[in-house]
């Protein structure tokens, strides 16, 4: 899962950027709304964190451009204001959630967990695939209860899928959506990745869909080529 992460306090930035990254996310860094809008717009994001009090461009305007333009990407605005309108007006331009700085990372963490299920239609933070449980909340992968340790990238690559069963995912997609921007991204690892995390489920949830990419399945249901 990738996350751009617009504002300005580059401390506060380099925190956030560096817990996002234990939490297993891929993390981008903006300090400047102008920036922040174009990597928005230009680049495939599962959710932004996003300052209201930027320099160039406040996060409000920014946000509003990005809707305009069609972006549905879900978006939680962080802001020092404790004004409920400035909240009121966040929300009205588009913003999915809120929260007030000063403000607990744990808090944060949560929020963008809940953002992205929501965004993909996950309710629970378990979500299940036949024997295989992917539980948001730990980062912790498990089949049949028993736990299977993964590579950083081979659980963004199996988060990702497991956050968008049936859909057929290719491989350029998968790409942007585990590496974030500053990475030498080369998609045909992206086929090594997917070997391994079969093995290491001993059970192929993953069905390669030739000239396409790949489909999570149920593999109660079908049984992957």
């Amino acid at each position: 899962m990738r996350i751009l992460l617009v504002e300005d306090d580059r401390d506060l930035a380099r925190q956030m950027k560096f817990l996002l990254e234990e939490s297993g996310y891929a993390v981008d860094v903006s300090h400047d709304g102008e920036e922040g809008h174009f990597l928005g717009e230009t680049e495939s994001y599962d959710a932004i964190i996003l300052d209201l009090g930027l320099p160039v461009m406040d996060g409000l305007s920014v946000l509003k451009k990005w809707r305009q333009a069609g972006i549905a990407v879900p978006v939680l605005i962080l802001t020092a204001r404790d004004e409920w309108s400035d909240k009121v007006s966040g929300l009205d331009a588009g913003a999915d959630d809120y929260v007030t700085k000063p403000f607990k990372m744990e808090e944060v963490l949560a929020r963008v967990r809940a953002l992205i299920r929501r965004s993909a239609g996950q309710a629970s933070p378990e979500i299940v695939c036949g024997p295989v449980v992917l539980n948001t909340n730990s980062s912790r992968v498990t089949v049949e209860g028993m736990p299977v340790r993964l590579t950083a990238q081979e659980y963004k690559l199996l988060a990702y899928m497991m956050h968008h069963p049936g859909k057929v995912i290719s491989r350029t997609e998968l790409t942007e959506h585990i590496y974030d921007q500053d990475f030498d991204r080369d998609s045909n690892t992206i086929e090594v990745f997917v070997t391994r995390v079969r093995k290491k489920l001993g059970v192929n949830i993953i069905k390669t869909i030739r000239g396409m990419g790949y489909q999570l399945i149920n593999p109660e249901e079908e049984s992957p080529e």
